[in-house]
């Protein structure tokens, strides 16, 4: 079960010292918080943490980093399309609106059902594909039900620094981006990471889908895996992201690291959802956020995102 909503977080082991649980998958974290745990990172998040993070509220501009429900058209990565009936009750002036969508349609927090080491077939805290599917743990309503993802949002746009680098950038390529990089794009914008942020990664995927003529959008949904932009998988990504305290991280892009996956013994989605109970969001808007950050000079802000509380989906709309 979750730990206790004001317990303080336990200390992390270092990286060096993963896997916790020796005979499971590489770099997994199982029993840190108790083989029972169904929160992993999110534990992380205490009231003094929430309470630090609401110092980030400066100038009060409220920015929505989730796309339309029927943003793709046609839905990328073959996803059902969204389909919004409005059912009236005439006579009475009354209506009644249903929703049918697949949840990786927009923006989505990635939940630890979704996605489990490919290899030995296991999720967060050693839970099996049967397991998962007869009961409704690792689910995403154990999130909503804390309180949902809140704390310190860190905004790096690497595409901006991209950008004044006369760096060329191809969103729709397996372009991976080192963590180099993404340290130049932190030091450009003076920003300091803390243990219990919430990661955002701007890598101009969305701003790029928008110039798509509709024959492109068309010819790109057509892709079984299509390649994009993301995080370079790799060692160094992953101790950073260890050792940074992240509690969730995002992007703007399909698969939040570059996809496919090119070098599979550091694949983030296994490590950071089935080894660590880390949320990974995809394909959120960053759009607006960048230009209220660079307006302000200031990439970090208080974050809140709480997913539908609908027992055992493996991934959520955010909220």
């Amino acid at each position: 079960m979750p730990g206790p909503a004001g317990s303080k977080a336990l200390p992390r082991p270092a990286f060096d010292q993963l896997p916790l649980d020796k005979e499971g998958p590489p770099g997994n974290a199982w029993g840190l918080f108790g083989r029972d745990d169904e929160l992993g990172m999110l534990n992380l998040i205490t009231p003094e943490s929430v309470l630090q993070a609401s110092k980030d509220i400066r100038h009060g501009i409220r920015v929505s980093t989730d796309l339309p429900l029927d943003r793709f058209q046609p839905p990328i990565n073959n996803r059902g399309p969204f389909h919004h009936e409005i059912r009236s009750k005439t006579p009475r002036p009354s209506n009644d609106d249903v929703l049918t969508f697949n949840t990786q349609s927009a923006s989505q927090w990635d939940g630890f059902r979704h996605y489990g080491y490919q290899e030995q077939k296991l999720y967060y805290n050693g839970r099996k594909q049967d397991h998962i599917l007869q009961t409704t743990e690792n689910g995403i309503h154990v999130w909503a039900d804390a309180g949902g993802i809140v704390g310190r949002g860190i905004l790096l746009d690497h595409r901006a620094w991209a950008e004044t680098q006369g760096l060329p950038q191809d969103p729709f390529s397996t372009s991976p981006i080192p963590l180099s990089e993404l340290l130049a794009v932190a030091d450009q914008q003076k920003t300091i990471f803390q243990p219990g942020d919430i990661l955002f990664v701007r890598t101009g995927y969305m701003k790029a889908y928008s110039a798509l003529s509709a024959a492109e959008a068309q010819e790109l949904a057509t892709l079984v895996s299509p390649p994009s932009i993301g995080l370079e998988p790799s060692e160094d990504i992953l101790r950073w992201i260890w050792e940074s305290g992240f509690v969730a991280v995002a992007g703007d892009n399909p698969a939040f690291e570059a996809w496919p996956c090119r070098d599979k013994r550091y694949w983030l989605h296994e490590w950071l959802l089935a080894g660590w109970g880390l949320p990974i969001g995809e394909l959120f808007d960053l759009e607006k956020l960048a230009i209220e950050c660079r307006k302000a000079r200031k990439w970090t802000f208080f974050f809140t995102s709480v997913p539908l509380k609908v027992r055992g989906p493996y991934l959520q709309f955010m909220t």
